[in-house]
């Protein structure tokens, strides 16, 4: 999802979205435009659409470039042009804030110190940067690479009807969004005033079709650009889309989406899915069995072109700092990489992209890709496809503490769209007749996930008007979709780190082999700074049985740690550190980090519940928790001269730690 902007929003819209559609009447999409160069045109879409005008507009109708100044660009009814609800707000400029900050400084200042103050002004503000109004949400739905790899090599039917179930899934999905996401606000914030969330009719939505990567691979994608501007049932007015509902429900919404899209494919072709490792820092991908991952890999220039500039922009980041770089930075420098090496884009018909991709994937397979494609799709036995009523209620109440169960492996908290993410991949396996089928269950296992979740938000405090009460009796001061949640199980733990953190009968390091580390450079030239030297000390001569090192995503926490662990091998011995993660993937990091051996948590637990008593302990976990069934090591005991005093590393990357 990206979150459009007033006025430039729509200009993005036209350059990077709408740009390449021919002026030619809409038709059947991805098949009429066979031979014409482009894109077909776009298209519309949403419930909201019988309020605008006279109810002219009508699903998918085509968008003309007018109509989407006025809906995107101005927050204007595109066939009349009217206002729909307040404009867009404006908010000031770098250049007037600072102007206005310099002016209100103290008319006593001298000129140096005026001077230093309006330069510290000038940079505060344009760190800030400008505030625009949002315009509009782009959502886009890509089809996976193994599907659009077929897609781009099958005849010109079969194209049609992948092209049609990868529709049906996006229209799915929007609906759902009416349905389960959209709201408006309704009322002021503050003292005196409250926000209420409304019902909305619908949403306003365009749609682009696009065939190809920027890098002239197949990539079957449509890019949805829903409206801000929503219109409220309760009074009838226009108002703006609520905002952070949308936000927390883009990991949920892409998850029903693929697996509807798996649904619609199996039921037409019969293929079936398969997951695949994506390597150690992303989860895995449901792709086609039957296309194998060389094409999809041929078909991946884009991907390995952004790789090979983010692996530069990591070298040199590192070179730099002296430092790896966090998760965080990791992200932004794969979007850096992005930008860095986005070609501009080339405008073909589908007739030429699908020549070129017919010839090199015939290289790829060794045989004809368009007779292969055929053969996939018409030589595989029919999957048997699930209704709601098939599925037992106690495996939906199963799935719904094994989707807890994985949510709190990652999480300490949650909400509702964090459970339906993981519910939709826990059921991604599963083929389903219909899209209704699949949100039944979907939306049940998420109900029993809930139900096997301790609920942390409070329950209204006064019970609301009739007014302000949705139909299930709930309030509408609280959206729904912002009710957190955690374990009994969680809590415990937290509260049982807490307890050990007061307990000073551990193992210590003596401050003058502390401070032997800290002034040494590490084998790499890295130096620790006086802060990274400070709570290395402060760790090491503790006493406590827990420490935990929070700080900011590259604040240097990986090489503070390293640090402290040669500090501990000094005093303690080679092999009295222990690595811990929650994973086998966090595991090898850490372990690669740090120089150590290192374990999944859990099968360490149960490898040493009988044989070691580590006196003093901190665990590897993102979610900052042992395991919710903690066996014998993770009583606490005081060293005793059979127990090395081993130390286990908590490595916390670019996380908070919170209850």
């Amino acid at each position: 999802m990206r979150v459009m902007s007033a006025g430039d929003g729509y200009e993005y819209l036209l350059r990077t979205v709408a740009a390449g559609d021919g002026d030619r009447d809409l038709a059947t999409p991805l098949t009429r435009y066979y031979t014409e160069e482009g894109t077909p045109p776009g298209f519309w879409m949403g419930s909201g659409l019988p309020y605008l005008a006279t109810g002219e507009l009508t699903e998918g109708g085509r968008v003309s470039e007018a109509q989407l100044q006025l809906l995107v660009g101005m927050g204007r009814d595109p066939i009349t042009g009217e206002p729909l609800g307040e404009a867009y707000r404006q908010y000031a400029s770098v250049q007037e804030r600072v102007d206005k900050r310099v002016a209100d400084l103290d008319p006593n200042l001298g000129p140096v110190s005026r001077a230093e103050e309006a330069a510290a002004i000038e940079s505060a503000e344009a760190e800030r940067g400008t505030r625009r109004a949002v315009a509009g949400y782009d959502l886009t739905f890509s089809v996976p690479k193994s599907l659009s790899a077929l897609w781009g090599v099958a005849d010109a039917g079969t194209q049609s009807l992948i092209a049609d179930a990868h529709h049906q899934a996006v229209a799915q999905v929007v609906a759902f969004l009416e349905r389960e996401v959209a709201t408006t606000r309704v009322g002021a914030a503050g003292p005196e005033g409250a926000v209420a969330f409304a019902d909305v009719a619908g949403v306003l939505a365009t749609a682009f079709d696009h065939y190809d990567s920027r890098s002239g691979d197949p990539q079957l994608h449509t890019h949805v650009v829903v409206s801000n501007k929503v219109l409220t049932v309760q009074d009838q007015k226009w108002r703006t889309l609520a905002g952070r509902p949308v936000h927390a429900s883009v990991v949920a919404l892409s998850e029903l989406y693929n697996a509807t899209l798996a649904d619609r494919i199996t039921e037409t072709f019969g293929i079936e899915w398969e997951a695949r490792e994506r390597g150690r820092d992303r989860n895995p991908a449901w792709e086609l069995a039957p296309v194998p991952e060389e094409l999809v890999t041929g078909f991946s220039s884009r991907t390995r072109q952004i790789e090979q500039e983010k692996t530069r922009l990591i070298d040199a980041y590192r070179a730099r700092h002296g430092r790896e770089p966090s998760a965080t930075t990791v992200l932004k420098l794969r979007a850096q990489a992005t930008l860095a090496t986005r070609p501009a884009k080339q405008v073909h018909s589908l007739a030429d992209l699908t020549t070129d991709w017919r010839r090199r994937a015939g290289i790829l397979l060794g045989e004809d890709a368009t007779g292969w494609a055929r053969t996939v799709t018409t030589t595989a036995e029919k999957t048997v496809l699930l209704r709601a009523d098939d599925v037992p209620l106690d495996t939906i109440a199963d799935l719904g503490r094994s989707v807890v169960e994985v949510v709190g492996e990652k999480r300490s908290t949650w909400r509702r769209g964090n459970l339906h993410a993981e519910a939709s991949r826990q059921l991604m396996g599963v083929r389903f007749a219909t899209a209704s089928d699949r949100e039944a269950i979907t939306g049940m296992v998420t109900d029993a996930a809930e139900q096997a979740s301790l609920r942390l938000t409070p329950p209204e405090l006064a019970s609301s008007p009739l007014l302000f009460r949705r139909p299930d009796g709930s309030s509408r001061f609280r959206h729904p979709a912002a009710t957190l949640f955690s374990t009994e199980e969680l809590l415990a733990a937290e509260d049982r780190l807490l307890d050990r953190s007061h307990t000073t009968a551990g193992p210590t390091v003596e401050l003058a082999t502390v401070e032997k580390i800290t002034g040494k450079p590490d084998l790499e030239g890295r130096r620790l700074g006086p802060d990274q030297a400070e709570v290395l000390a402060r760790i090491a001569v503790s006493g406590r049985i827990v420490d935990v090192l929070v700080g900011p995503a590259g604040a240097g926490k990986t090489t503070a740690m390293n640090a402290l662990k040669r500090a501990w091998e000094k005093q303690h011995g080679t092999g009295s550190v222990v690595g811990l993660a929650p994973s086998a993937a966090a595991a090898q990091v850490l372990g690669e980090e740090l120089g150590i051996e290192t374990d999944n948590t859990a099968r360490w637990c149960r490898c040493t519940s009988s044989t070691v008593t580590p006196s003093r302990r901190i665990s590897s976990s993102s979610s900052m928790k042992p395991p919710s069934q903690a066996p014998a090591p993770w009583t606490a005991s005081p060293a005793s001269p059979n127990t090395p005093a081993r130390k286990c590393c908590w490595w916390v990357i670019g996380r908070s730690c919170r209850r």
